[in-house]
C-alpha cells in the first residue's frame, strides 16, 4: 500500500522544472506571460497530496471568460462566465462503465482567466496567489467538496485554507 502524505511538499525554487504526467496544465496563448505554469503544477501536486490522492491526475485549463461562459451556460445552465469550473470524471454515469485504467484521472478545472484578475485586484492580492486559490477549489470539487450549504462550505473552506498556507511554508 503507498503512503498517503499529509503534507504538502516544500515549494521547489520557482526555476526548478516540474516533469509530471500526473497534472497538465495548459494556458490559452492570450494569458501565457500572465501564469506560472510551474507554480500552479507544484500547488495541484500539493493539494492531491494534502487530499491523500499523490497518484491522481488533473488538467487545469487557463481560458477566457467566453469559453467559460459557454461551459457554465452548457453544463450548469448559468448564464455568464464564473472563476472556476470543475468536472469530475468519476461521478456516476448510469450505464456508464469507466475503465479500470482511468481510476486516477479525477477531471479537469478550467479558470477564465480575466475573472481571476478582476477577482485579485477587487480583493488586493496578486493573480498568482488567486490562480493558486482557484487550482485548490477545483481540485477540491474534483474530489468531492462542496459549498452548496453552509455546513459544506466551512468544511470546504477550511481544506482550501490548510492546503494554501500549507504550501506557503
Amino acid at each position: 500500500m503507498p503512503h498517503q502524505p499529509t503534507e504538502i511538499p516544500a515549494p521547489r525554487a520557482p526555476s526548478e522544472p516540474i516533469e509530471t504526467e500526473r497534472v497538465i496544465v495548459h494556458v490559452d496563448d492570450p494569458f501565457v506571460a500572465e501564469v506560472d505554469v510551474a507554480d500552479l503544477t507544484r500547488m495541484l501536486l500539493g493539494a492531491l497530496a494534502a487530499e491523500g490522492r499523490p497518484d491522481a491526475e488533473v488538467t487545469l485549463v487557463i481560458t477566457d471568460d467566453a469559453a467559460v461562459a459557454a461551459l457554465n451556460e452548457q453544463y450548469r445552465g448559468v448564464a455568464g462566465p464564473t472563476d472556476v469550473l470543475a468536472f469530475a470524471a468519476q461521478e456516476p454515469t448510469p450505464g456508464f462503465v469507466s475503465a479500470p485504467e482511468a481510476a486516477a484521472y479525477l477531471g479537469d478545472i478550467v479558470i477564465a482567466l480575466p475573472v481571476a484578475r478582476r477577482q485579485a485586484a477587487e480583493l488586493g492580492r496578486p493573480l498568482a496567489a488567486e490562480l493558486r486559490l482557484l487550482a485548490v477549489h477545483g481540485v477540491l470539487h474534483l474530489l468531492g467538496y462542496d459549498h452548496a450549504d453552509p455546513e459544506e462550505e466551512a468544511v470546504m473552506w477550511a481544506r482550501q485554507e490548510l492546503i494554501l498556507s500549507q504550501a506557503a511554508l
